[in-house]
């Protein structure tokens, strides 16, 4: 079992079946003893004495089960009980020494240092009363290794429970500002430094990598009691703090990481940190399954990136790039894992589609002392971004994508500090735009935020940014923001009247990234929810967008979307007919007749009810041509689908059988016509 398979300081270790053969146990013990001393107790943030005590023991039984195997020593049937024991025992070894190591969980085991001792002093008692209970003299060793097992099970016997005095007084320390910051207290920021030296986080990365393994920690609260969670909220906002005042400098992993590069040369250590949003291809948004890099250093499926140069494409979908070649990298490191990820959370990765979860969002900062190390922290990235440096506003910008991705207290409490106004005048800057306009588009989400970037006349800025954009990465961003701005009523007539908005959304349809293209639409569908701005979208030229985004190759992550804004617009006549000149309606029947979502199908049932009733023969006469491969979609819907497509694909199944009817009642006149003109010349 891996740790990423189990919590922190949980030892689920598992006694050998009672039928297990001597031999084979005592394999499994030199193994297991094996993997403990590869160990290296130095490198441990805490317990370091205790650790180094029970790796000295370990070494000694290594010695013992060895000797034991080499000479194919006769193991009695009584020693197996003890082997047994001990076994159990080593497996709660081997899980404690994994925790100590894991990087990124040093504060938290520093300041749960009288727990993590006493499981060190319980298993070395453990180990102790074990060897009281082996008969050596029923085993075949020599004399110098049974001695040596003898000083051992003494030397355990007389070990007392004592707690390492640095470790004692560091944690005091972290209690000392945590208590601070519930307080309403800004700490020392030397006394600080102490505790991020002792243990040994040097960089703004080392800081982040423990914030990353809290957070983990955080979405388990259902397995913490309240004074647990009150801990981990007040530690995160403890190194969020330490992130942004401590750590100015940024180091080479943050450069790449802010700038969302990836290197083809990365090391191993730099890739396990990247966030499960990193595993998905930036094409399909699926999970990586054979993740490949171009010549511009972005990393893509193989079968999405494949699909596009299929398609003529020679730019890099994410940066749109010109690329100097097709030649394609595969990207072992990201793929182990991918792999990694994939086992650690038992996902399957023949999923065609694969939703990964995220840190819940939640209103609560979690204890008082988090709430107060926030408030100080959005109060320093505030003034850095009017008073900064180019280099800290940036920074400050990147901090506050970070903590507003957390959870919505961030968020309020960042807009509430006033960071949105300074980050509006940093979006058009080359060296600030991505950071900032990405910053906004995280605090765009609280109502708050929304309502501050409009006050403060941030809507035309964001629309450069969508239009001119340095990056279709930053494009693509200001796009969102628009989206959540069109949850508000108000701000919807404002966008609509601004043409270069529309037209700006209706660019990035045309030419931008597939999840460009996705904000895009939303943003479209955001401002129909007003339905004076329809004949404005509709002279935007979004219908001949939308519909060549529908006859695309890699339409799939976007199709819902653009049927919906189809939907809407096919609503009144103008709309119905601009659908019907872009050759929309056979699009729609073909996607129709090959969708495999329930939503596709509905949308597309609405579309065709629209085009019936607002434009009408023209539309009936294709559909009856198809009658025999829609109808039984329709009829299906009746059963499987909501109220409302019932509603429409009866609709439309009247239509289709009314103009059937007509047709035959036709036919049949003129049937009966030719019959009367022969006998009246026949007469």
């Amino acid at each position: 079992m891996t740790p990423t398979q189990r919590r922190p300081l949980s030892f689920p270790a598992v006694h050998p079946c009672k039928s297990i053969s001597a031999s084979t146990l005592l394999t499994s013990l030199i193994t297991l003893s094996q993997n403990i001393c590869t160990f290296q107790p130095n490198t441990f943030p805490t317990q370091k004495p205790y650790a180094r005590e029970t790796k000295r023991q370990i070494q000694i039984l290594l010695i013992f089960f060895q000797d034991l195997q080499s000479h194919n020593s006769f193991i009695p049937q009584p020693i197996i009980p003890v082997f047994s024991e001990l076994h159990f025992t080593l497996q709660k070894i081997h899980f404690l020494f994994q925790d100590c190591s894991i990087q990124g969980t040093g504060l938290l085991l520093l300041v749960k240092y009288q727990f993590v001792a006493t499981q060190f002093y319980l298993l070395i008692c453990s180990v102790s009363k074990s060897l009281d209970a082996l008969p050596l003299n029923l085993i075949d060793v020599c004399d110098e290794v049974k001695e040596v097992i003898q000083l051992l099970t003494k030397q355990a016997r007389h070990i007392q429970l004592e707690l390492d005095h640095n470790d004692e007084y560091t944690a005091k320390s972290v209690n000392s500002i945590l208590n601070q910051f519930e307080l309403g207290i800004e700490p020392d920021v030397d006394s600080i430094k102490q505790v991020l030296d002792y243990l040994e986080i040097k960089t703004w990365f080392d800081c982040n990598r423990e914030i990353k393994f809290l957070q983990d920690e955080e979405l388990e609260k259902h397995q913490y009691q309240e004074k647990e969670i009150h801990l981990l909220s007040g530690l995160i906002g403890f190194l969020c703090y330490c992130r942004v005042i401590i750590f100015e400098t940024l180091d080479f992993q943050f450069q790449l990481l802010s700038h969302n590069k990836t290197e083809t040369r990365c090391t191993a250590e730099m890739l396990n940190y990247i966030t499960p949003d990193d595993y998905r291809c930036p094409i399909s948004l699926e999970l990586m399954t054979d993740p490949v890099t171009v010549s511009t250093g972005q990393t893509y499926n193989r079968t999405s990136i494949q699909k596009w140069f299929k398609a003529g494409n020679m730019t890099c979908p994410k940066t749109g790039e010109r690329l100097i070649s097709t030649e394609l990298f595969p990207n072992t490191a990201l793929k182990t894992l991918i792999q990694q990820f994939c086992y650690d959370n038992k996902i399957s990765v023949s999923t065609s589609k694969l939703h990964i979860s995220k840190p819940a969002s939640t209103v609560n900062p979690g204890s008082p002392a988090a709430a107060h190390a926030i408030q100080f922290t959005s109060w320093s990235l505030a003034r850095r971004l009017v008073f900064g440096t180019e280099e800290q506003k940036n920074k400050a910008a990147y901090e506050i994508r970070l903590l507003a991705k957390s959870n919505v207290f961030n968020t309020a409490c960042l807009v509430e500090i006033g960071t949105v106004p300074p980050l509006i005048d940093l979006v058009l800057t080359s060296t600030t735009q991505e950071n900032a306009i990405a910053a906004l588009l995280k605090l765009s989400k609280h109502t708050n935020g929304r309502e501050v970037i409009m006050e403060s006349r941030g809507l035309k800025p964001i629309v450069t940014v969508l239009r001119k954009g340095f990056s279709l990465e930053a494009r693509r961003v200001a796009a969102g923001i628009i989206f959540y701005l069109t949850s508000v009523k108000e701000y919807r007539k404002l966008i609509g009247e601004n043409s270069e908005a529309v037209s700006g959304l209706v660019e990035l349809i045309k030419k931008g990234t597939i999840r460009g293209k996705k904000n895009a639409v939303l943003a479209i569908f955001g401002l129909l929810l007003l339905h004076k701005n329809h004949s404005k979208v509709l002279n935007s030229g979004v219908v001949p967008a939308i519909v060549k985004v529908l006859g695309s190759s890699d339409k799939g992550y976007v199709v819902n979307d653009c049927l919906a804004v189809l939907v809407a617009l096919a609503e009144n006549v103008d709309g119905a007919r601009a659908v019907l000149e872009c050759s929309g309606l056979s699009l729609v029947i073909g996607i129709l007749q090959s969708a495999n979502s329930r939503a596709e199908k509905e949308y597309c049932v609405s579309i065709l009810v629209s085009l019936c009733v607002n434009v009408g023969g023209e539309v009936v006469s294709v559909l009856a041509k198809h009658a025999s491969g829609i109808m039984p979609l329709l009829y299906a819907n009746l059963t499987d689908g909501t109220p409302q497509a019932e509603k429409k694909a009866r609709k439309l199944i009247n239509v289709l059988q009314e103009f059937d009817e007509k047709r035959t009642l036709g036919m049949v006149l003129v049937h009966v016509g030719v019959v009367v003109a022969v006998a009246y010349n026949n007469d």
